[in-house]
């Protein structure tokens, strides 16, 4: 059950960044905004899981929020990117 909540809230992430990756011209700032408050929001929800596991994941948890956290990097440039392409 742990892994799999882990490893479900890690996929609904790399499928916004995917998406991100695959999809047509972003016309906006605000959706790529969108997608980087989504793995916000992913980071917070895991650190709850983390938290009702006791911090028993294996280390697994530690390493995916790491690329979460990676991840929320590059679409916070991709936004300020974005706002200045404008």
């Amino acid at each position: 059950m742990k892994k799999a909540t882990a490893v479900t809230i890690l996929s609904a992430c790399l499928s916004f960044v995917g998406g991100i990756a695959f999809a047509q011209r972003v016309h906006d700032w605000h959706d790529i905004d969108k997608v980087r408050q989504h793995v916000s929001e992913a980071i917070h929800e895991l650190e709850n899981v983390q938290a009702a596991n006791n911090y028993n994941m294996g280390g697994h948890a530690e390493a995916a929020k790491q690329h979460l956290r990676l991840a929320e990097g590059e679409l916070h440039q991709a936004v300020d990117a974005a706002r200045g392409a404008q």
